[in-house]
């Protein structure tokens, strides 16, 4: 039996360790530390710690992987294989040379294309139409290895970061259940990436969610779907913040000619404000220290914003 490390954190992982504990021996399962969350800040564990006590998995959560204590007990797990998907840390070489058949990557996009951190937001905010998960064999790179499988998934014009996220978690795990067999057997042999098309999706700040409403409209709204659920989109009005949970675009240049890019209005009986191009209309809104609400519900109790097109 093969013995194998998981390393993941967020809900992307956990269909592929279900996967992945039903085929294969785990002897030990990485995830990061518990952190604070939500409004009280309640220290609260990585979904994928949760799911590995439920299958009474041996779980480490160093807050550095190259922590001594971490390493020795790496060494002592003594893994053939490391699978590892978004679990939000370098492995070093040492990490790396560990196992006999390496270590494999369940990553989020058609490398490639979006390497990095946050590949499925990245390709919301490209506009991309279509994006895909890819299984590749880790190197010191950030998600440079080479590649044992791709596969394609298109992204609908609704479609948010996590609605993208839960289908592409589901296809990374079946396509790595699918394609280890022949990797571990020697049938099928990692091909590198394309030297061209290379993009890289860094890691998401919370500042990263300000709205700045001189870009068109259209890139507006993908930014409110790339950031939703985290960190989500945001602007300020009166002094408050406003969570922007829901919005589109729309293209009406003639009637906005009198307006200044930032202008908030009322379009058929939404809020909207002014873009560089076009309008951006909000259907879903939370104020700070509040529920979120439609965006009709929200101007019931916002007199102040704007003027009706």
């Amino acid at each position: 039996m093969i013995k194998t490390i998981f390393m993941g954190s967020p809900d992307f992982a956990l269909p592929t360790l279900k996967r992945l504990a039903q085929a294969y021996q785990i002897v030990g399962v990485v995830t990061q530390p518990d952190r604070e969350a939500g409004r009280g800040r309640v220290l609260t564990a990585p979904p994928v710690k949760l799911l590995a006590q439920e299958l009474d998995l041996p779980v480490m959560q160093p807050a550095r992987l190259r922590e001594p204590a971490a390493m020795e007990q790496l060494f002592q797990w003594s893994p053939d294989l490391i699978v590892v998907a978004a679990f939000g840390q370098i492995l070093r070489p040492a990490v790396l040379d560990l196992p006999r058949f390496g270590c494999i990557n369940v990553h989020g996009s058609l490398l490639p294309r979006h390497r990095g951190a946050a590949p499925i937001q990245a390709a919301i905010l490209s506009g991309d139409a279509q994006t895909g998960v890819t299984i590749m064999k880790m190197d010191p790179g950030v998600d440079t290895g080479p590649m044992l499988a791709q596969q394609t998934l298109r992204i609908t014009p609704d479609d948010t970061a996590s609605t993208l996220s839960q289908r592409m978690a589901e296809m990374g795990a079946q396509l790595l259940i699918e394609t280890l067999p022949a990797y571990l057997a020697g049938e099928l042999l990692p091909q590198p990436q394309p030297t061209e098309g290379a993009t890289y999706a860094p890691m998401l700040k919370k500042e990263d969610g300000e709205l700045d409403f001189n870009q068109p409209a259209d890139d507006l709204a993908r930014r409110v779907r790339a950031f939703s659920p985290w960190p989500g989109a945001f602007t300020t009005w009166q002094g408050r913040t406003l969570k922007i949970l829901s919005a589109h675009a729309v293209n009406t240049p003639e009637s906005l000619a009198a307006h200044k890019t930032g202008k908030e209005l009322v379009y058929q009986g939404l809020p909207a404000v002014v873009c560089g191009a076009g309008l951006l209309v909000i259907d879903e809104i939370q104020p700070a220290g509040k529920n979120s609400m439609t965006g009709k519900g929200f101007l019931n109790g916002a007199r102040a914003w704007g003027n009706k097109l």
